[in-house]
């Protein structure tokens, strides 16, 4: 199938697409006489793996791993197991420090008037500058 049809049915825009080929995580297609890209269902099928990586957080070097352990037959689950979870607990870092900045931001907020005035808890603690009177 052309790279449209491709894309719709894995669910990855044709931009992507072509950057994974330019990155190596997806090999080139063959091309037709007329020049079109010729993807196969096992083309789609790797687009969707890395798409669902994606969605998990993974990023493209361990997607990379990821797509060399999925083809592998010999692999062992535990390799798998183990980046899976250091992508969980890097995500779990990333929604604590989230979290963190979110009652922030909260704090801020329910200091601020919210009024006409000028004065500022959040452009005062953004600026570094001690609270308005």
């Amino acid at each position: 199938m052309k790279i449209g049809p491709a894309s719709v049915t894995s669910g990855v825009s044709q931009r992507m697409i072509r950057h994974y080929e330019k990155i190596g995580l997806v090999p080139l297609p063959p091309r037709r006489d007329s020049g079109y890209r010729d993807y196969s269902d096992a083309d789609v099928h790797r687009l969707r793996f890395i798409a669902n990586a994606r969605d998990l957080g993974f990023p493209i070097e361990e997607i990379r791993t990821l797509l060399g352990l999925w083809s592998d037959d010999a692999r062992s689950s535990a390799d798998v197991k183990r980046l899976a979870t250091a992508r969980a607990d890097e995500l779990g870092r990333k929604s604590a420090a989230l979290e963190a900045m979110r009652r922030s931001l909260l704090d801020l907020a329910s200091r601020c008037q919210g009024n006409d005035r000028p004065g500022c808890p959040i452009i005062d603690d953004l600026a570094g500058e001690a609270p308005s009177r």
